[in-house]
């Protein structure tokens, strides 16, 4: 019984958000073939035995007039069953047209104030007759490449001082602020989690620092990436796949709320929320862009404490 899962999203971060339902789908009808917007799914999820395959849908998904060709696409993978993680009608009359028998979708026209977690969570445990479906899961990782990401023996802080967009960022400033003060507590050595095109904010952080016990993962493909999450202690940085994927490793994160939604980091016991003071979190969504630096060192400092 072939089935297929359909992650209509395109951040890292909000894939691996749905990874427990995934898993949770998967239990009855694996390996499933997963399919999502997002280019690199597939780097995280390539040892996972859960997933048949993960195939990334550059087209075919933005037009209603698109609606043959994604049928046709759907139609080739022979599906019985598919599960579609969004309230979609083109998604699901493409369903439809390519013959599968047992289409799965969140119900449809309901798309604002759509609360990740909580729809995802809803939505797999009516398909599944299940209950208490969990809402986070594990990230799958080859033991045997371990040991080729050990550097030293020093406690390692994963930064993440990357995200998709400038009024999701703390700044490269307080970030260079934070390991210096953390360096009067101690050895550490510091990843700092951005992508190719914010390697110049890494490297004017370590270039404050006199120690130079920091490194940038800027060059790293994400399939490295998870495993220097992996072997880190800690995740500190704004809301990004690197929280996502240290979470789901059972790792304590810190994230920073600035302009991101809580439903983001709402569903890890691993997940610490850092907001503005005098801030409803409830209140703050993509349009709030909050003044990051009213998030001043010594509350990171003090929330962390405990961990570090």
């Amino acid at each position: 019984m072939k089935t297929g899962i359909f992650l209509s999203y395109k951040g890292l971060g909000a894939n691996l958000l749905h990874l427990s339902y995934c898993h949770e789908i998967a239990k009855k009808f694996e390996p499933v073939t997963l399919i999502t917007l997002c280019p690199n799914l597939d780097r995280v999820l390539k040892d996972d035995p859960s997933f048949k395959e993960v195939i990334y849908l550059e087209k075919f998904h933005k037009r209603f007039f698109d609606l043959i060709k994604l049928s046709k696409f759907l139609k080739k993978f022979d599906f019985e069953n598919i599960f579609i993680f969004y309230p979609s009608l083109r998604h699901y009359l493409a369903s439809k047209i390519a013959g599968i028998k047992n289409i799965y979708h969140y119900p449809l026209f309901n798309k604002k104030n759509l609360h990740l977690v909580s729809a995802a969570k809803n939505f797999t445990e009516k398909s599944l007759k299940i209950k208490n479906c969990p809402t986070e899961s594990k990230i799958i990782l080859n033991p045997a490449k371990i040991e080729k990401y050990k550097t030293n023996n020093l406690k390692k802080i994963i930064l993440g001082i990357g995200s998709s967009g400038p009024t999701t960022r703390w700044g490269y400033d307080n970030f260079a602020s934070l390991i210096k003060r953390l360096n009067e507590f101690g050895d550490y050595y510091f990843y700092l989690l951005c992508g190719p095109n914010e390697e110049e904010g890494a490297q004017r952080i370590i270039n404050q620092i006199e120690k130079k016990n920091c490194e940038t993962l800027s060059n790293k493909d994400v399939s490295d990436i998870i495993y220097y999450i992996y072997l880190s202690d800690i995740f500190i940085g704004n809301d990004s796949f690197g929280h996502h994927v240290a979470c789901q490793m059972n790792k304590p994160s810190f994230i920073f709320l600035i302009d991101s939604p809580k439903a983001y980091s709402d569903y890890s016991k691993n997940q610490f929320r850092i907001i503005p003071p005098n801030t409803d979190i409830n209140k703050i969504t993509h349009r709030s862009s909050l003044d990051p630096n009213s998030i001043t060192i010594e509350m990171v400092i003090n929330k962390i404490r405990n961990f570090i």
